[in-house]
């Protein structure tokens, strides 16, 4: 996945007091700030250092610079033990959440060479550059008091739990970045009736940022129309390349989706599109419902390109999909399907559009002679979501607002459904009846989004990142 070019912020905080008394301190501590900076660079994020923080008149200019820097997040190292002041003015320029790294530099201090300095201004001077911990409440107490979103990683510079932790808070700005710069299409109108799935677009961009392109089906018919033989044929080649074409698909259900595939490259491109939701019925054999129902072939290839597109008009999970895929782990459409009592199983799955990207194996592109509950017939998506972790995800417009909806779980091996759909088995920690219970308690669509590996944590940073709550179920 292309990352986005995001800046991080970083400043340390340490206490001016201590260099002329403590001989080489200092150059110690930013030396660690050094090392902090180049592994965050080495995530593949901008940093902009504001060096060291030891007074409160520096904390305002290193606020100053992060302001001019558009920093997405901040990360704090705290160096020693450092004033509240230096912190302060810092968070309330900003406005973002800042992250406390309270790093020691060793995970466990020698103290038998420690007390054999036998000098105690040496000492006080080795244990000052093991004191991170000193100022954490402090800086919690004020922040708190202050209304500042904050959270911190605790470990040492050799620590990967620590590390990994501070990789997924740059993911996670990342990713706010991509929802904010995303422009999401809305193609044709929601299914009649499914209350669920209808949406508030105004709270989905104040939330998210995102912003929404309203479309109208007669310019992706004149894409259509417009499409070349020489690009519907690639667009064949295409399909050949990412699916397994069962030979029960017909010639002209082939080319009639390659040709539809070709007008919705052709509208994403021409609106700039990083997602889209989508739904069509109109009057029975009208010519848009000739394109509505050859679109899943070219929808499952822009969502395997992470452009994911979301069926039933469904903007929430257009809005998970995306989330999941600007993460890197996929973000297929699904819905619940059946449980399976015996295995202690659930079936997620739907008739697309799929995330090819993260099938176990090859994916199938086949004919359906009936779209249950839609209009018309074509060639759908038959795959499994590759075995292993999954996490679920669920973009909830609650009573209260947005919040997002987690369950990690993984996807096992068993029987499949033959049906010409996507269908997966999924198992988790808590059990299948209050999985189920649990997670529609919470009140989101019938949709979500499924991606591969467990990511709730980094999910719950990228709550944190929109201030918005995150709720896991398992």
């Amino acid at each position: 996945m292309k990352k986005n070019n995001i800046t991080v912020g970083l400043f340390g905080i340490g206490l001016d007091t201590y260099w002329p008394q403590f001989d080489g301190l200092l150059d110690k501590l930013t030396g660690y700030q050094e090392q902090i900076k180049n592994k965050i660079t080495g995530f593949g994020v901008e940093v902009a250092d504001a060096g060291m923080v030891d007074n409160p008149v520096k904390a305002r200019e290193a606020a100053d610079f992060l302001k001019s820097q558009d920093v997405e997040i901040v990360f704090l190292y705290v160096s020693t033990y450092a004033l509240s002041s230096t912190v302060l003015p810092v968070a309330q320029k900003l406005k973002i959440p800042v992250v406390i790294l309270n790093l020691q530099p060793v995970a466990q201090l020698d103290y038998e060479a420690f007390n054999n300095l036998g000098d105690r201004g040496q000492m006080t001077g080795a244990w000052l550059e093991n004191c991170q911990a000193c100022s954490v409440p402090e800086i919690a107490s004020v922040l708190n008091r202050s209304g500042v979103q904050y959270d911190f990683v605790t470990g040492h510079l050799q620590d990967n739990e620590a590390w990994n932790d501070i990789k997924a808070w740059t993911e996670a700005a990342s990713v706010a970045a991509t929802m904010r710069n995303n422009r999401l299409g809305i193609l044709g109108h929601y299914y009649n009736g499914m209350l669920d799935v209808y949406s508030d677009l105004t709270l989905q961009s104040a939330v998210f940022g995102t912003h929404i392109e309203l479309l109208e089906m007669c310019e992706l018919k004149k894409y259509r129309d417009e499409a070349s033989e020489e690009d519907v044929q690639k667009k064949i080649e295409e399909f050949n390349t990412a699916f397994d074409v069962s030979e029960e698909c017909e010639t002209s259900e082939i080319k009639r989706a390659a040709q539809t595939s070709v007008a919705l490259d052709k509208l994403i491109d021409a609106r700039d599109l990083g997602s889209m939701a989508y739904y069509y019925e109109g009057e029975s054999g009208n010519e848009y419902e000739n394109i509505v129902t050859s679109v899943i072939a070219g929808n499952t290839l822009l969502t395997g390109k992470n452009i994911p597109i979301s069926g039933e008009c469904e903007v929430k999970n257009a809005q998970a999909m995306k989330i999941m895929s600007a993460f890197g782990v996929g973000g297929s459409f699904s819905e619940f399907y059946l449980i399976d009592f015996k295995d202690d199983a659930v079936y997620l799955g739907h008739d697309g559009p799929a995330h090819y990207a993260i099938a176990e194996g090859r994916v199938n592109l086949v004919p359906l002679p009936v779209y249950h509950g839609k209009p018309g017939k074509g060639l759908s998506i038959q795959m499994t979501v590759k075995h292993g972790p999954v996490t679920l995800l669920s973009v909830v417009e609650g009573k209260d607002g947005i919040f997002l909806l987690v369950a990690e779980g993984e996807s096992v091996e068993g029987p499949m459904l033959q049906i010409g759909n996507t269908n997966s088995r999924y198992k988790f920690s808590i059990g299948a009846k209050r999985f189920m219970n649990e997670w529609s308690k919470q009140g989101p669509s019938h949709h979500c989004a499924i991606g591969v590996g467990h990511i709730a944590d980094k999910i719950e940073k990228l709550g944190q990142i929109l201030n918005i709550d995150v709720v896991k179920i398992c």
